[in-house]
C-alpha cells in the first residue's frame, strides 16, 4: 500500500511523492530527495511543522507540546516526522520549494489539437510523452513555453489528473505570444515543455457546499475539477456560475451539461455581460449569487476570472456582510509572461 502526498510550498510549487504504509512523511520525503525543513526528526522542535489540508493520517503520541499543542493539532497542524498517512494527503510546507531542494517538474508532450472555440477561446490538447503523466490538484497551473520564443505562458489545466493528454483553454489575445502560435503556427507534433504543476488554487475536501465562479477562459480549472468530482463521487451541492462578455464566447457548455447529468448534485448558470443579448441572464456573476447559492455563508467558494471579475466577488462580498467559509480565487492577467491569460 502506498499513498500520494501533495506537498504544496510557500512560493507556490507543488511535489508528489510517495510515502509507504507506515512510514512517515518526512522519511518518504527524504527517500524521494525532497529535504523537508527537520531538526530532531523526534517529534520535540517543531521545526517540519505543516498543515494537513485533507486526507487521513496518525500522528502518534510521541510528540510533546511544545512542538505541536493540541489546539495547532486540532486545526490540522501536523509534523511530518511523525505523521504516517493513511490514505492520499494534501500538506502545506510553510517554505520555498528551493530551500528543501526539490525543483518544479518539467515534462515533454506534443501537440495533438489545436480548436478555435470562439472568437475569444482557444483549446489547447497536448499528448504528454509516454511515462510523463504529470500530477497536480484539480485547479492548478503549469508554465508552457511558447515554441520558438524564450517566453512562456501559464495556463490551467481543464483535463484529470493522470491522464496522458492534457488540455487548456487559452483567451484568445489580439497579438498574443501564445496566440499567435497558436492561431498561425501551431501544428500537431509540435514539441512543448511543460513546467509545473503550481498554484493554491485547487478543490479541497467538499464537506459542505461550493460556489465556484468563472470568467471566460476562468472556466479550465472547474472543468477539471468537475471531472474529479464525478469520478469520487460528491452529493453535497455544487454550483458554477459561468460568465462571459459575449454570447458567442460561451464554450464547454456541453461538457457542463454531461457533467450535470453523471453528478446530480453539479447545477449551474451562464450569464452575458453584452446589453444586446438575449440570454436570459444578462450582468456580471455578482449579479447572480442569490441567497440559495450562498448558503447563508456555510459555502466554500472558488473563483477563477480576471483581476476585475475578483475584485467586484470582493467588494460584493464585502457590502452583502457575506463571509465564506472558505474563499479561493486565482486572477488572471493577459500579455504578460508567465501569466494566467
Amino acid at each position: 500500500m502506498s499513498y500520494t502526498i501533495a506537498l504544496n510550498f510557500e512560493d507556490g510549487v507543488t511535489r508528489f511523492i510517495g510515502c509507504k504504509e507506515g512510514e512517515t512523511v518526512l522519511d518518504a520525503a527524504y527517500r524521494q530527495k525532497v529535504n523537508l525543513p527537520m531538526d530532531c526528526s523526534d517529534g520535540v522542535c517543531g521545526t517540519c511543522k505543516g498543515h494537513c489540508e485533507q486526507g487521513e493520517f496518525d500522528m502518534g503520541d510521541e510528540y510533546i507540546e511544545e512542538a505541536l499543542s493540541d489546539e495547532e493539532a486540532a486545526e490540522g497542524m501536523v509534523l511530518t516526522c511523525q505523521m504516517v498517512p493513511s490514505s492520499d494527503c494534501v500538506i502545506q510546507v510553510p517554505v520555498a520549494s528551493s530551500l528543501c531542494k526539490t525543483e518544479v517538474g518539467k515534462v515533454e508532450g506534443t501537440v495533438a489539437a489545436v480548436e478555435q472555440l470562439s472568437e475569444d477561446s482557444i483549446e489547447l490538447v497536448v499528448d504528454l510523452d509516454e511515462g510523463a503523466e504529470i500530477a497536480f490538484l484539480p485547479g492548478q497551473y503549469v508554465h508552457i513555453d511558447v515554441p520558438g520564443t524564450e517566453v512562456h505562458r501559464s495556463y490551467s489545466f481543464s483535463s484529470l489528473p493522470g491522464e496522458q493528454r492534457a488540455t487548456f483553454l487559452i483567451r484568445n489575445i489580439p497579438n498574443g505570444v501564445m496566440s499567435g502560435y497558436l492561431g498561425e503556427r501551431a501544428a500537431a507534433g509540435d514539441r512543448l515543455t511543460l513546467t509545473g504543476p503550481l498554484g493554491s488554487f485547487y478543490i479541497r475536501e467538499v464537506t459542505r457546499p461550493v460556489l465556484m465562479l468563472a470568467g471566460g477562459t476562468g472556466l479550465a480549472p472547474f472543468l477539471s475539477m468537475l471531472s474529479q468530482l464525478v469520478e469520487k463521487g460528491c452529493e453535497a451541492p455544487i454550483h458554477l456560475i459561468y460568465g462571459v462578455n459575449k454570447d458567442d464566447h460561451l464554450v464547454k457548455v456541453d461538457a457542463l451539461d454531461e457533467f450535470a447529468a453523471k453528478l446530480p448534485s453539479f447545477t449551474y448558470a451562464t450569464v452575458v455581460v453584452d446589453e444586446a443579448s438575449e440570454h436570459p441572464r444578462k450582468g456580471y456573476v455578482t449579479h447572480h449569487m442569490d441567497a440559495e447559492v450562498m448558503h447563508d455563508g456555510d459555502v466554500d467558494v472558488y473563483l477563477c476570472g480576471p483581476p476585475p471579475m475578483v475584485d467586484a466577488v470582493l467588494k460584493h462580498f464585502d457590502a452583502q456582510g457575506i463571509v465564506p467559509q472558505s474563499f479561493h480565487y486565482e486572477k488572471f492577467t493577459p500579455n504578460e509572461a508567465g501569466s494566467k491569460s
